[in-house]
């Protein structure tokens, strides 16, 4: 469904009981609502699952002109309000995951926990060339040039060579993203800049990395959980992708975090 906010619309689906406690998930850049279907395979009889794509991916508006990250963060706070939610638990996945520890700095009282997947906390100068250079090749040549080496980081070698048919959607779910979209998001990323706030997170917070992720490398995971007082880290035999290359594991840890943040 297309959720008007005060910002923007937003394209979104809900499964689940009207009365079950919300969970929000938001997608990882290049990404949409489709990314989370084993998760809501694993909730959907216990939570009011709610996914939405974040703006310019899926079927989400976006605006013109560049924006800086906390814009995503204030469209989550925008679509809670829509939606006459006033505490979630909210997981995500890099793009996503970064939201998330926005959520939890900025709107704590919006939250009964937060999930931040093989995501970062900051983008520090050195890195700054890379989403230069990724936003570049989609305005030059679209989607689908990134979708090769979007796949060799988002999975390890063997599940693309053992699961390539049932992960063939992915490469589709890549391609179909709106260049414009894909480019800002880009843009928003060099501005993140949450490292050293990351201390001052309250609610109840669990960070999931793979232990082959290299866009959000094992180490700086463990250097958040580490800054997160109370939080809780899993690691994962996985790349960057981790809900959809281990759903299973994925799935455990978040519903024993979930009933345990209720």
């Amino acid at each position: 469904m297309q959720i008007r906010t005060s910002r923007l619309t937003f394209n979104c689906v809900i499964d689940g009981p009207a009365d079950g406690v919300p969970v929000v998930f938001s997608n990882s850049l290049g990404a949409n609502v489709d990314m989370w279907q084993p998760q809501v395979a694993a909730l959907v009889g216990e939570y009011r699952v709610i996914r939405y794509d974040q703006r310019g991916h899926g079927g989400s508006e976006l605006p013109p002109g560049a924006y800086a990250f906390p814009a995503l963060v204030d469209d989550a706070v925008a679509l809670l309000d829509a939606l006459e939610l006033p505490r979630v638990h909210f997981v995500g996945l890099s793009l996503g995951g970064m939201t998330a520890l926005g959520l939890a700095l900025d709107h704590p009282a919006r939250l009964h926990s937060i999930t931040a997947a093989n995501c970062i906390a900051q983008v520090p100068a050195a890195g700054q060339a890379t989403w230069d250079e990724r936003a570049r090749i989609a305005r030059e040549q679209g989607l689908r040039a990134l979708v090769a080496p979007s796949l060799e980081r988002w999975f390890t070698a063997q599940t693309r060579r053992e699961r390539a048919a049932e992960l063939e959607w992915v490469g589709k779910m890549i391609a179909a993203t709106p260049v414009a979209g894909y480019v800002a998001a880009c843009g928003a990323l060099k501005t993140l800049d949450y490292l050293d706030r990351l201390a001052d997170i309250t609610v109840p917070t669990l960070f999931i990395a793979g232990t082959h992720d290299g866009g959000a490398p094992l180490a700086a995971m463990q250097d958040m959980h580490a800054r997160v007082r109370g939080s809780r880290l899993v690691e994962l035999d996985a790349a960057h992708v981790s809900n959809l290359e281990r759903p299973a594991e994925f799935n455990s840890a978040l519903c024993e975090f979930l009933r345990a943040s209720t």
